[in-house]
């Protein structure tokens, strides 16, 4: 394994995960990137080598996770994991009073449940499990600016990253029984195809009130995705999560960190209602 040791990336395949692991290997890492289809876990491994091992699973199937966690354990001998970033997530839009309940499940199952599921079968190799020799290993949490402050029309993966930030700071709190920190990374807009993947989501509520609203804020979220940060600005602050000799406990970045700061600093109604204005949730005039 690599000279700085090895750590585990979910959804590897595009976007944040994919530039971890460009990041992570540069840095000296070796990298198992979790991928859900054999053609990404061949394309990753020509692109980035010998510092790249794939793992297939989706984060929501436990048997899948489990072998993956045995693939690394083996690869690993006695040492213990460097780190575990939980990145692997999917974005459901759409007006929460016409919003399938199952989408809304899918959402929380693959962003909070799948985490969760991850974080336990890896955790003996992070250094839960006192037998493996070396220092324990550190998780980082991908959260997001959603996770403090709700769009509408996004409120499924805005509510799924409100509990990501309660799933982190309780793991956080609990893992310190073994050394094993817990940092998490909330990026604002980022150049990701993470957003154009709802967009058979969203024309669903095409005959619905807010129809009108669904496609402004669509619009609007194309717009910030095509300004966003480069995904290796998310990886970049991903390593220094795990490297960093006292990292912070969250490290927010944003395109825009002053319009971040207005949104989360001022009165909630004001914010209320210039995001209505902007997109066109304010009720008829009478």
């Amino acid at each position: 394994m690599a000279a700085r040791g090895s750590v585990v990336v979910t959804g590897a395949s595009t976007g944040i995960g994919s530039a971890c692991v460009k990041v992570l290997t540069a840095a000296g890492f070796h990298v198992f990137g979790s991928v859900r289809m054999q053609a990404d876990a061949d394309r990753l491994a020509q692109e980035f080598g010998a510092g790249f091992t794939p793992l297939l699973f989706d984060v929501t199937d436990r048997a899948a996770v489990a072998r993956a966690a045995q693939t690394v354990e083996q690869a690993l001998a006695d040492a213990t994991l460097a780190g575990l970033v939980n990145n692997a997530g999917i974005a459901v839009a759409g007006p929460l009073l016409y919003l399938p309940i199952e989408d809304f499940e899918q959402q929380f199952a693959v962003n909070v449940t799948g985490q969760l599921i991850v974080t336990q079968a890896f955790a003996p190799l992070l250094g839960a499990d006192r037998s493996r020799k070396g220092a324990p290993g550190r998780i980082v949490m991908i959260s997001s600016v959603g996770g403090r402050n709700a769009l509408p029309l996004a409120g499924p993966y805005a509510a799924s990253k409100f509990a990501v930030e309660g799933l982190s700071e309780a793991l956080r709190r609990e893992l310190m029984l073994f050394g094993i920190d817990v940092v998490i990374v909330a990026p604002g807009a980022v150049v990701t195809p993470i957003w154009g993947k709802s967009d058979d989501r969203v024309a669903a509520f095409a005959n619905t009130p807010y129809a009108a609203a669904v496609e402004k804020m669509k619009a609007f979220m194309t717009t910030i995705a095509a300004k966003g940060l480069p995904p290796e600005r998310i990886g970049e602050a991903v390593k220094t999560a795990l490297t960093a000799p006292k990292p912070k406990t969250r490290y927010t970045l944003a395109p825009n960190p002053f319009q971040q700061f207005l949104t989360t600093r001022l009165p909630k109604r004001l914010v209320d209602r210039t995001i209505a204005r902007q997109i066109g949730l304010l009720p008829p005039a009478r």
